[in-house]
């Protein structure tokens, strides 16, 4: 079983800045795709961003952009967002996700527990 716990989300003030950290540990074998989501109330799940072998995709086309940083380091296995200049719309439960392979050679897609951040006003 592969497990990945969100860390870093709490409430804030418009304006100020959250790091999420999401480490993967477990029955991991090999990690290819890093991404975090996000889901308001009534709302369905959202990319945010996401790490891939090819790159770095941001969801420009929502309000993140420029704002939102994902970053990643692969010997500590872990996913990091870095989130900037928040606003009262940033406010959701955020999940870690990731794509690859159990030791075990099959396919993983494994969700965190999501972190709540909640911007005030």
């Amino acid at each position: 079983q592969v497990q990945l716990v969100e860390s870093g989300g709490g409430l804030v003030q418009a304006g100020a800045s959250l790091r999420l950290s999401c480490p993967v540990s477990g029955n991991v074998f090999s990690i290819n795709d890093l991404g975090w989501y996000r889901q308001a109330p009534g709302n369905q799940r959202e990319l945010v961003a996401k790490s891939t072998p090819g790159g770095v995709y941001t969801n420009n086309a929502g309000s993140v952009k420029g704002r939102y940083t994902i970053t990643r380091n692969n010997a500590k296995k872990t996913a990091c967002l870095q989130m900037n200049n928040l606003k009262p719309e940033d406010t959701a439960v955020y999940y870690c996700n990731d794509e690859g392979f159990a030791r075990d050679l099959r396919e993983d897609n494994s969700w965190g527990q999501g972190t709540q951040d909640t911007v005030s006003s």
